[in-house]
């Protein structure tokens, strides 16, 4: 079967692609900018599409931002780090972004986050034992600092189940 190249669209087409796309997922404007660039006819159309989307509050920067950082903190259990990460690589301007994960992490206890994320990742594992080896202590200091905890947060957690954890701060120097 060979592959058709999809027909340029008009507004209209473009208004309807566009509201198909929002309606499977959220997308930034940066994000959505980009796939109407490949369908449209014309590249002015993508901006009178984007601000009809805008005017009608169906696409919103801010917004978005606000529900993501909350939606990744509160059912995936990371850290301020990786959430700002990954609103940066959705493409939400830095100050957007720095503003919705701190909004979104104001009051939040990290130490309990990281117990939470540990428990989690380690289910039905007695850490205490697990965490007395080297490597094993290094690999969860690792996944705790990917998951977008703070250093000394997650040292401080880990502490309390290995005596080697004072070593973790030489790892993250290295």
């Amino acid at each position: 079967m060979a592959f058709r190249t999809p027909k340029p669209l008009d507004v209209e087409g473009l208004m309807n692609y566009a509201a198909r796309a929002l309606s499977a997922r959220a997308y930034t404007v940066s994000e959505l900018k980009t796939r109407l660039k490949k369908r449209a006819a014309r590249a002015e159309d993508i901006e009178i599409v984007l601000s009809r989307l805008k005017q009608a509050g169906v696409v919103n920067d801010r917004r978005f931002a606000g529900s993501f950082a909350e939606w990744r903190r509160e059912s995936q259990g990371l850290g301020k780090t990786r959430v700002l990460r990954d609103l940066m690589t959705r493409r939400v301007a830095p100050e957007v972004a720095r503003q919705a994960v701190d909004a979104a992490f104001e009051g939040v206890d990290e130490i309990a986050m990281i117990q939470a994320f540990l428990e989690r990742k380690y289910r039905g594992k007695d850490l205490g034992a697990l965490l007395q080896e080297q490597k094993e202590l290094a690999s969860a200091f690792r996944k705790l600092r990917g998951a977008g905890f703070s250093t000394g947060n997650s040292i401080r957690v880990l502490k309390r189940y290995a005596t080697e954890a004072e070593r973790l701060e030489e790892l993250e120097e290295e």
